[in-house]
Order: C-alpha cells, then structure tokens, then sequence
C-alpha cells in the first residue's frame, strides 16, 4: 500500500469510527422501539410547539402518544399544505422551529400527481445524512473483502435548485443539495459532480456520468432506481466510440452541447487515459459492444438501488450489463426522509430508522375505516401489510405518505419493513379491488414459472362490453402462456379477482404489445406533466385507468 494510501485509509478510519460507534448503538437499542419511539415524538413536540402548527394543536400540552393521537389526525399533504404556503412566502415558523434553519424544499417525484414541497431544515439534513452514513458504513463493513472503501463512488442526482418560492427558497432534489455540500474528502470519492444533475437531457447526463466514471476503479453505483442503471449499460454500449475518443484523449465530445458552467465543473476531472482506452476498444473490437461489467467486474463493485415495489422488471434486466455483482437496497427512502435502513443484500426489507422520525402504522384492511387502527412500531405483525405514517423533525406530523409497507422480520424488537407501492394504486373493474403489490408479485411468479422476463411492463383494465380484461402493456414481445401464468398467479393472490374470473365477469389477461420507445416516450410526457426526474420516477406495474389503453396508443416515440 502506497504511503498516501496509508494516511487515507488511517483518516477514513478516524473519521467513521463515530459513525461505526454511532450504527452499534443504534442496533443495541432496536432492543426497546417502545420508549425509543416515546423519546423521539416528545422531542421532536417540545421543539416545534412553538410553530404555527404546533400552536394549532396544541402540542405543549402533549405529555404522550395518546395525547398526540387526539390531538393531530391522520392527514394528507392537503392539510400540510396551508402551513407550508407560509413558509414559502418567508413565514418558517409556521412549520418548523425558529432554531431550525430551512435549507430547501424537497420536491417530490411527481409520479402519482402534481410535485409537493417538502421541508428540508437543517435537522432533516441532520437526520438525513446519519441515515446514509449507517447504510454506507455497513455496506463497506460487510464488504470488506470486495475492498470498496476509499474507491470512487458513481452517483446521479437531481437538480438542487429548479426555481425558487417567492420567499427565496430553492426547490429541487434533495440529494443533490446533499451532494452540493459534501465535505472535500467525501466530494473526492464521487466521480459525479452535483452540477450534472442540472442537466435536463437524460442521456447527456448519463453519457457524462460515464465519461467521468469509465477511466476510474469505481466500487459503488448508486441510483434510487434501477432504471437508471440500465439507461447507463444501455448508454455505455451506444456511445462507446465516442466514450473511449474521450477517455483516449482526456476530452469531452461537443455532441450533446454541455453548457460552460458543467463544463467548468468538470474540467479538471477530464483525465487522458489512452492505455485504458485501447485496452476497453479491444474488449469492443472482440465483443461488438462495451458494457459496465466490461469496465468494472461485478465481483469488485456493489450496487445500491431500490428492490421493491415495482422493480422487478427491472432488476431482472440487470445482468445483461452488469453481470450479478451483489445488490443493496437503499431502504425506504423519498423526498419526505428516510425511514428504513436495509442490513442485507438482495431484500428491499430495512429495520425502521426509529431514531430519526416517530412512526405509525395503520394496517392495510382498516385504511378506509372511519376510525382506523392506528399502531406503534413495537405492535406490528411479522408478515402483515401497514400504511406508514411518519412524524418528522421537518414538520410533517402522521402524514398519511400513501407508501404501502410489509413487515420481514425484526432487529432486537424493531421491525424491519419492505415497500410494497404507492397504496392509491388499485384497479376495481368489477370489484376485484387488485393492488398495486399484487400485480408486482404476480409478474415475479409469472416470471419464475415460465423464465420469461417482459421487460418494463404496466397491467391496466381495458373495459370492454362483452367481458373486461386487464392488459399486460410491454414492448417485448411475450408469449402466450406468459398472460396465461400471470392471470392465474392474479387469482392466487387475490381471492376476489379469481371469483370474478370464475364467474366470467373479468377475460383472461391479455398482451398487447407496444412499439419500442413507447415507455421512454410515456415517461417523459409524464414527467414534463408532473415534474420530477427520470431517476426518482417509479414506473407504474399496474394504472386503474381504463383510458390508458387510449393514451397510450396516442403516444408517439421519439426517433
């Protein structure tokens, strides 16, 4: 090891030791999420009875979880909305405390609807980054052996500032304006610069994100979607001429018109490397094509990326350019702040970041009752399905996020919790009230039963007067017994889909085959509609729409 090495690895060590410390004591008291929880609630009301929310409720009179239940309902972002219009307009302390400092405000995805503005304070920063620092310290303890720690790091993220409220206030990604305020050492472990994610054009960025990747000994790839990752793979082999001129002679191509200030960012990090170049042209030459796994064996790296929900499709697709390195979820995580923290690999399941934010659960079957059952974190049922309300230091308070969670397990006594979808995701043509979830465990058994894998696909009702049915809508071309499997893996997991199938009031599955590009076409008119990034964007598996056959068909891909 290289002198300069050495005292790396020595500061490395000095500088996680807290944060090591920090991960024990927090697994010790997953112990006891009862009085954890407790703690953290008063906490967090003693600071903020002070806020024009706080007042309203009157949390200086709260002594117990009782007394914050009858005191504050179970809301949406709808209730929030008026206190958080104050802040923008320069009010802070309508939401937060007055020695809280708001940062920003986190835009949300805009997957399901119109963005929403999230606080981000600076005890959200707080909370935030103790978060990531558990996550990374316990994937590189894990991974030891794979010596990942002190090698580059390949992140995108978004836009920090996309505009400002009349206030003053940015709005944008909050990943990158953590990124933005990294300290120099960890600056110089990723090879992205926050800058990038202002980039508006996916595949400019993605190019870029390479270009500044591809001649180094990267460890870790990050990326909140696994969609991402395969627009890289997909990027890397189309653009390889181009990369590997600009790797060979320590350039950038003039081709996607970067403006001057990514240019200026960047600059310096443009490294001449002809002997990597030609050694990756010849692997090109041999191969016809340049993919990650080319460039970074898989059994040297780690991915880091969402698991759950919907992304199977994706995960599936992986291999081809990655090759099977080992994958960490990043935990449950959005613009509203990170609630689990994942230990394994290969399981979107985390254990509940109790010491950041206090949590309840409403269990699945009582969402829609006048008075639902409302649950703590040491109540919940291994196996069973909840909806997660998270109260926050940043001022959300039991805020109804809609984000379907199942419980796999525990740590000590703390659950450790999956995200299953977005719970307003259910279609009910004719009373099968299919969710979201259902239809992902589907395609992963259809998947397993016949070794087909349909690529990115979206399951929506087509009504139809003589019998409805529900389309599989993808652009790879499916067998028929792939429809067959997966309409009887619905009648599995749904007692109610399988009675109407039963009866004939619902057709077997049908595929119905898109035109390559559609997707990425789809997404985009979404996301120009909405708002969001490509990387924070959840491709639907099931729509409840029965237009979408309609709109889709209108959606012409790009050429």
């Amino acid at each position: 090891m290289s002198l300069s090495r050495t005292i790396l690895v020595k500061l490395a060590r000095a500088a996680t030791y807290p944060m090591v410390r920090r991960q024990r004591l927090f697994l010790a008291s997953c112990a006891d999420p009862e009085a954890v929880q407790r703690d953290v609630l008063l906490r967090i009301l003693r600071r903020q009875a002070a806020t024009g929310f706080g007042r309203d409720h009157h949390f200086d009179a709260v002594r117990s979880v009782a007394d914050y239940r009858h005191n504050v309902e179970v809301g949406p972002y709808e209730r929030l909305a008026p206190y958080i219009e104050r802040m923008a307009a320069g009010e802070t302390t309508a939401l937060i405390a007055a020695d809280d400092k708001l940062l920003m405000f986190a835009l949300t995805s805009g997957t399901t609807a119109k963005r929403k503005l999230i606080p981000f304070t600076a005890q959200y920063h707080a909370d935030y980054k103790r978060g990531w620092n558990m996550w990374g310290i316990r994937v590189y303890r894990d991974h030891r052996v794979r010596k990942l720690a002190l090698r580059p790091v390949v992140q995108l993220v978004g836009d920090a500032e996309e505009y400002r409220t009349p206030g003053g206030v940015p709005c944008g990604n909050a990943s990158g304006f953590a990124a933005g305020i990294q300290t120099p050492l960890v600056r110089w472990l990723y090879t992205v610069p926050p800058e990038v994610g202002k980039l508006k054009d996916a595949t400019a960025r993605y190019y870029l994100a390479l270009r500044l990747s591809i001649g180094r000994r990267c460890s870790l790839f990050t990326a909140a979607n696994p969609s991402t990752l395969l627009a890289l793979g997909r990027t890397m082999d189309a653009e390889k001429s181009r990369l590997l001129k600009d790797l060979r002679d320590g350039t950038l191509t003039t081709h996607f018109g970067y403006p001057g200030f990514v240019r200026d960012a960047v600059r310096r990090r443009l490294k001449a490397n002809p002997a990597r170049a030609a050694e990756l042209d010849a692997i090109a030459q041999k191969s016809g094509r340049l993919t990650p796994q080319d460039v970074w064996p898989p059994e040297s790296i780690l991915l880091g990326t969402w698991t759950g929900g919907s992304m199977t499709p994706y995960l599936q697709q992986l291999t081809e350019f990655w090759g099977r390195p080992p994958i960490r979820d990043l935990g449950l995580i959005a613009s509203e702040g990170r609630f689990t923290i994942p230990c394994e690999n290969d399981t979107p399941a985390g254990v509940l970041d109790i010491h950041s934010h206090y949590f309840e659960f409403i269990p699945e079957g009582d969402i829609d009752s006048a008075q639902p059952t409302v649950l703590g974190a040491h109540e919940l049922t291994d196996g069973a399905s909840y909806f997660i309300l998270p109260t926050t230091a940043a001022g959300l308070y039991r805020y109804h996020i809609s984000d379907l969670v199942r419980v796999r397990g525990f740590v000590g006594r703390t659950p450790k919790v999956e995200f299953l979808g977005k719970g307003n995701r259910f279609s009910n043509l004719t009373g099968e009230k299919l969710s979201e979830h259902q239809v992902t465990a589907a395609i992963r058994a259809a998947m397993a039963a016949t070794g087909v894998t349909p690529g990115t696909c979206t399951l929506a009702p087509i009504w139809d007067a003589t019998q409805p049915h529900y389309g599989l809508f993808s652009e790879v071309t499916l067998p028929p017994a792939f429809a067959g499997e997966l309409d009887a893996r619905l009648a599995e997991g749904n007692i109610e889909y399988a009675a109407k199938r039963d009866s004939g009031r619902l057709g077997v599955v049908r595929l119905v085959a898109l035109p390559p590009g559609t997707w990425a076409t789809w997404t985009r008119d979404r996301l120009r509609q909405t708002g969001g990034s490509p990387e924070q964007f959840k491709h639907p598996a099931l729509v409840g729409d029965t237009d979408f056959a309609l709109r889709l068909a209108s959606t012409t891909p790009s050429c």
